[in-house]
C-alpha cells in the first residue's frame, strides 16, 4: 500500500473519531456580554436554548455576502447556499456529505484558523454551505446560536476564519402585579415569562414561603431587564429591583455588585436576601399536612407525631435543598421511601422523604436551592408529596416557624454600604412610582 494512500486513511479515519459528537450531549451556547445573568437561585437565564431561531444571524453576515459577490460575478461563479441542520449522532463527514463535499474539504476546513472548533457541533444548529459555480466549496458558516457565528472563507488552497458576535441591546422593563389567585398566574398575566417568575421567587425564598404566605391582593412591583436582537425579545435580563407586599408587609430587594465583584440581591438597608434556609424546599404547590406531634397517620391507622410538613405536588416536581450542606444519608427505606437527609453543620439537619428521585448521593456537597430530587409517592405515602422535616440539634422543629431561630442573614460592611445605598437611590424611587397609593405597606 504506497504512503499516500495510508495517509489519507489515517485522515479519514480521525475525522470520524475526531469530528463524532455523542447523542446525549447537552449544550447551552453562552450569552455574550457581562452583568446580565440572575443571581437568583432555581432560574438561570444565562443561556441561549439551542432550538433558538438562527435567522436574525442572517442580517448580521448580509455585509459578508455582499462584500464576496462583486467577486463572485467577476469569477463567474453564483452563491448557492445550501443549509444542513446539526441533528444528534451527526459528524462533519456526515454533514459534509449530505451537502455534496468531500472528507478532504473537512480537513481543509477544520486546518484553518479556529477550524478545529468547527469539530464542536450540537444538534440544532447550522451549517450553511457556499458552493460556486465550479462545484467548489467557497465558504462555510456555523451558526453556532443567534450570537456567534463563524464564517470560513476559501483563500486558495485554504481557508480563512471570520467570527462574526453580536451585541444584543438592553432595556429596563418596569412591571407592577396584583395576586388573585398564585405569584405564578399573576406573573403571566402581567407578561412575565416563567424564568422571570421564578427569579423573583428565588430572591424572596428566604423570607416569604410561596406555597403558604402569598394571599388575595398582595402586590408586586418589579424592574428588571430584556434583552432585544432586532427589536425583538431575544432573552430575559436579571431582575434589578423587586419588592412584595405579603399581608400589609413589603419586602425589597436590590441587585448590587460589590467592590470585590460579587452580585447578590440585599433589602433596603443592605441585609442579605439569601437567608441560611428557604422557607419552603419547593415552589407553588400546598400544604396537606402540618406539623403535628399527636396525628392519626393515613396509612397505618396509628397515631403517630407528624414531625415535619407534607407539601402536595405533582410527580416530578423539582425539590430544592432547604441551605448549603452535605448529603448525609440518601437511599430508600419501607416507610420513608426515597429519601434524602442533609447536614447544615452540627447544629441543622433537613430531611426530605417520599421522593421520586433522587439527585444526589450520599457525601455529596449541596448549594441551597439545588435540586436533589422530585416528588413522589415512594414508601408509606398514600399520593404524591413532599415529607419535610427540619431538626435543631436533634430535635424537630416546626418547618413554618423554626426561622426564628435560624442565623441572621449577613449585611454589607460599611464601606460598601455607602456605594450600595447610592447604587439603589434611583431604583427605590421607581419603584416608589410603581406602587398601588391604596397600598398600605410597613417595611420589616
Amino acid at each position: 500500500m504506497s504512503g499516500g494512500l495510508i495517509t489519507l486513511l489515517f485522515v479519514y479515519n480521525w475525522l470520524y473519531v475526531e469530528a463524532d459528537i455523542p447523542a446525549d450531549t447537552a449544550h447551552t451556547p453562552t450569552v455574550a456580554g457581562q452583568g446580565l445573568g440572575t443571581s437568583a437561585v432555581r432560574a438561570t437565564p444565562e443561556g441561549i436554548a439551542p432550538e433558538l431561531e438562527t435567522e436574525p444571524v442572517q442580517a448580521a453576515v448580509n455585509s459578508l455576502s455582499q462584500a464576496r459577490s462583486a467577486d463572485d460575478a467577476s469569477l463567474g461563479l453564483v452563491d448557492q447556499w445550501h443549509r444542513e441542520t446539526v441533528a444528534s449522532g451527526d459528524n462533519l463527514s456526515l454533514i459534509f456529505a449530505r451537502a455534496g463535499f468531500s472528507d478532504r474539504d473537512v480537513y481543509r476546513v477544520t486546518q484553518a484558523d479556529g477550524g478545529r472548533a468547527l469539530k464542536k457541533i450540537y444538534p440544532g444548529e447550522s451549517i450553511d454551505f457556499l458552493t460556486g459555480s465550479n462545484g467548489e466549496l467557497q465558504a462555510i458558516r456555523h451558526i453556532e446560536s443567534p450570537l456567534r457565528t463563524t464564517v470560513f472563507e476559501r483563500a486558495g488552497d485554504h481557508f480563512n476564519t471570520n467570527i462574526i458576535l453580536r451585541e444584543p441591546d438592553i432595556v429596563e422593563r418596569q412591571v407592577s402585579l396584583t395576586i388573585d389567585t398564585s405569584l405564578f398566574e399573576a406573573g403571566q398575566a402581567a407578561g412575565l415569562s416563567s424564568a422571570v417568575i421564578m427569579d423573583l421567587a428565588g430572591i424572596f425564598g428566604g423570607v416569604i414561603d410561596f406555597v403558604l404566605d402569598p394571599r388575595r391582593g398582595d402586590q408586586i412591583v418589579l424592574i428588571y431587564r430584556e434583552l432585544l436582537l432586532d427589536g425583538d425579545k431575544f432573552d430575559d435580563g436579571a431582575i434589578i429591583a423587586a419588592a412584595f407586599t405579603n399581608q400589609g408587609t413589603t419586602y425589597q430587594a436590590f441587585r448590587f455588585t460589590d467592590s470585590e465583584g460579587y452580585t447578590a440581591y440585599y433589602n433596603e438597608v443592605g441585609t442579605s436576601m439569601r437567608k441560611a434556609f428557604l422557607r419552603a424546599p419547593l415552589d407553588f404547590t400546598r400544604v396537606s399536612s402540618n406539623f403535628n406531634p399527636n396525628r392519626l397517620h393515613p396509612v397505618s391507622g396509628t397515631r403517630r407525631p407528624h414531625r415535619g410538613t407534607d407539601y402536595a405536588a405533582p410527580r416530578g416536581t423539582p425539590v430544592f435543598a432547604a441551605g448549603d450542606g452535605r448529603v448525609a444519608e440518601a437511599g430508600y427505606t419501607r416507610a420513608n421511601g426515597n429519601y434524602v437527609f442533609i447536614d447544615h453543620g452540627e447544629t441543622f439537619k433537613t430531611h426530605y422523604l417520599h421522593l421520586h428521585r433522587l439527585a444526589v448521593v450520599r457525601g455529596d456537597r449541596v448549594k441551597q436551592g439545588q435540586v436533589i430530587g422530585t416528588v413522589g409517592s415512594t414508601g408509606l405515602a398514600t399520593g404524591p408529596h413532599l415529607h419535610y422535616e427540619f431538626l435543631v440539634n436533634g430535635v424537630h422543629r416546626n418547618p413554618r416557624t423554626v426561622h426564628s431561630l435560624l442565623p441572621k442573614a449577613k449585611t454589607l460592611p460599611e464601606q460598601e454600604l455607602i456605594l450600595f445605598q447610592q447604587a439603589i437611590n434611583a431604583p427605590m424611587q421607581q419603584l416608589a412610582l410603581l406602587f398601588d397609593p391604596q397600598q398600605v405597606a410597613v417595611n420589616p
